[in-house]
C-alpha cells in the first residue's frame, strides 16, 4: 500500500450561506515575542527530574478548541404522498441538517485573534470557540483566510484579556529540537504529545500551494489541525496541519506550518483581510542531474519560461537563467523560490541573483501582483488556469524523452483543481493543436486561444506518442 498525505478537515459539503469576511477595524498586530535562544542544556544532576510541565502549562492557556457547524442539504429519499401534490412524483424537496466539525486554534493576541488551519473553518456557517481552562465558549467571526497556505484567522470578542502564545522564529530551529503538539485530537479535550523536529523547510509535500513545513514525529491526530507545535520553552514554532499516513492514523510523520509563514499570513489577514503576493512572472524547474553539469552553482531554480510583460521580462531575465538568491535568501529549489516570492507584497523591490553562462549576476526589480495576474489569466481562457507551459527545447526533449519530430507546447505542471486537470490533461502532455490551429509554440497557442476565446474547443494532445482529444472552454 502506498503512503498518502491527508489533511484533517471538518466535514465538507455544499455551503448555502457565504461566510462574511470581516476586517473588524484592525490595522495591525503586535506579537508576544519569545526571548532570543541563548543555549541548549540537559540535566547533569541525578536528583533533577527533566520536565517541561511549566512551559507546556503556559502554552496550553493559548490553545482553543474550535467547533464548526455547517448546514447541508439532503434529498429526502422517500416522499410522503401528501407532498407529491406540491412537488410532483419523482421530485424531492430538500431539507437541511447541521454537520459538526472539530479542530484547534492558537491565540495570538490579548484581544481575541486566533490563528488556525483554513480547512478547519472552511465552509462553516457557525464557528464556536472554547478557550482552554475557563470553559467559556464564544462565537467567532472570520477575519480572513488563505486557502493557498491553509491558514486562517478568526476573532472572538472577549471582556477579559486572553493569554497569547509566545511566538518563536523559524531561523532558530534545529533538527533534533524537542517539540510538543498541543490540540484537541478526536474531540477528547486537551492533549500534549512529544517528539522532535525531524526535518525542516519541507516544501514539496503536495498538500498546499505554498508550503514551508516542519516535519515532526510528535503525534498529530484528527482534531489537532490548527493547534500549536511548540518548543521546549512553550514558544510557537508551527501550526499543526497534516500527517503522512497509510491507515488514517499517526505513523510518526507530521507536518506543521513554520511560524515565520504563520506570522506573515496572520499579519496580512488581520491588517487587510486578504493575502497579496508578489508576482515575478517565470515558470521554473529544479536542476536535474544532467543540468547540474551546465551550471557552477550547486542549487537554484532554473527559468524555463518568462511571461510577456512580466517584471521578470522587463528586468531582462531569460530562459535558462538559474536563480540562486532573492535578497539575502538562498534559493535551493523551484518550490523555495515560489515560497520566497510569495512572502513579498506587490510593489516590493527585490535584488535577484542568478547564473547565466556560468557568470553570477544580480539585478533589481519591482514585483507585480499575483492576484491581478491570476485574474487576468482566468478571464483570458479557462484552459490556461493552473497550467505551466513551455516551448520545446533540447533540454525539455531530453528530460521528457520527446522525439525531435514532435511539435507543440509542453505542459510542465497542472494544478489538480483546474478544469484542464478535470478533463484529463497531465504533466508531460504536449498541446499540438486547438480546433484547426496547430500550436507548435506558445505564440501560436495564445493566438489559437484568443481566436476561440470563451467557446468550448477541441484540444489535441500528444501523450507518449499517442494523440488524445478533450474539450475545454
Amino acid at each position: 500500500m502506498y503512503s498518502k498525505v491527508s489533511a484533517f478537515t471538518a466535514n465538507k459539503t455544499l455551503l448555502l450561506t457565504t461566510i462574511l469576511i470581516l476586517n473588524l477595524d484592525a490595522s495591525s498586530i503586535t506579537f508576544n515575542d519569545a526571548a532570543v535562544i541563548t543555549q541548549r542544556t540537559m540535566p547533569s544532576n541525578s536528583q533533577i527530574l527533566l520536565s517541561y510541565n511549566s512551559a507546556v502549562k503556559e502554552a496550553t492557556k493559548s490553545i482553543v478548541y474550535i467547533s464548526t457547524t455547517q448546514e447541508i442539504s439532503q434529498e429526502m429519499q422517500q416522499m410522503h404522498p401528501f407532498f407529491e401534490q406540491f412537488f410532483g412524483r419523482g421530485r424531492t424537496p430538500q431539507h437541511f441538517e447541521p454537520r459538526q466539525g472539530l479542530g484547534s486554534g492558537v491565540i495570538i493576541s490579548k484581544d481575541g485573534y486566533i490563528v488556525t488551519n483554513y480547512h478547519v473553518i472552511e465552509n462553516a456557517d457557525v464557528i464556536t470557540v472554547q478557550v482552554n481552562g475557563n470553559g467559556t465558549t464564544y462565537k467567532a467571526n472570520v477575519v480572513g483566510k488563505d486557502p493557498k497556505s491553509d491558514l486562517a484567522v478568526i476573532k472572538i470578542d472577549v471582556q477579559k484579556e486572553l493569554s497569547p502564545i509566545l511566538m518563536g522564529r523559524s531561523n532558530k530551529l534545529e533538527i533534533g529540537d524537542v517539540v510538543f503538539a498541543i490540540g484537541n485530537p478526536f474531540g477528547v479535550g486537551q492533549s500534549v504529545t512529544q517528539g522532535i523536529i525531524s526535518a525542516q523547510h519541507k516544501d514539496s509535500v503536495g498538500i498546499n500551494e505554498y508550503e514551508n513545513f516542519i516535519q515532526t514525529d510528535a503525534s498529530i491526530n484528527p482534531g489537532n489541525s490548527g493547534g500549536a507545535l511548540v518548543d521546549s520553552r512553550g514558544a510557537l514554532i508551527g501550526i499543526n496541519s497534516a500527517i503522512m499516513t497509510r491507515s488514517g492514523g499517526n505513523n510518526g510523520i507530521g507536518f506543521a506550518i513554520e511560524v515565520d509563514m504563520v506570522r506573515n499570513i496572520a499579519k496580512q489577514l488581520i491588517e487587510s483581510g486578504e493575502i497579496q503576493r508578489g508576482y515575478l512572472g517565470v515558470s521554473i524547474s529544479n536542476l536535474t542531474k544532467e543540468l547540474h553539469k551546465l551550471y557552477k552553482s550547486a542549487q537554484g531554480a532554473m527559468v524555463i519560461q518568462v511571461s510577456p510583460g512580466s517584471p521578470a521580462e522587463k528586468s531582462g531575465l531569460q530562459r535558462g537563467d538559474l536563480i540562486t538568491k532573492i535578497d539575502k535568501k538562498e534559493v535551493d529549489s523551484a518550490s523555495a523560490l515560489k515560497n520566497i516570492i510569495g512572502q513579498y507584497r506587490p510593489g516590493s523591490t527585490i535584488t535577484l541573483t542568478f547564473e547565466r553562462d556560468r557568470k553570477i549576476t544580480s539585478l533589481t526589480l519591482k514585483l507585480g501582483d499575483l492576484n491581478e495576474e491570476s485574474l487576468a489569466a482566468k478571464t483570458e481562457n479557462t484552459l490556461l488556469e493552473g497550467l505551466e507551459l513551455s516551448d520545446l527545447n533540447s533540454n525539455m526533449r531530453y528530460n521528457y524523452r520527446i522525439a525531435d519530430d514532435v511539435e507543440g507546447v509542453l505542459i510542465v505542471s497542472v494544478e489538480s483543481e483546474g478544469e484542464a486537470y478535470d478533463q484529463g490533461i497531465r504533466q508531460g502532455d504536449i498541446i499540438m493543436q486547438i480546433e484547426k490551429e496547430l500550436t507548435p509554440d506558445l505564440s501560436a497557442l495564445k493566438k489559437a486561444l484568443k481566436k476561440y476565446r470563451g467557446d468550448y474547443k477541441r484540444v489535441y494532445i500528444n501523450r507518449n506518442g499517442r494523440v488524445y482529444v478533450t474539450a475545454i472552454r
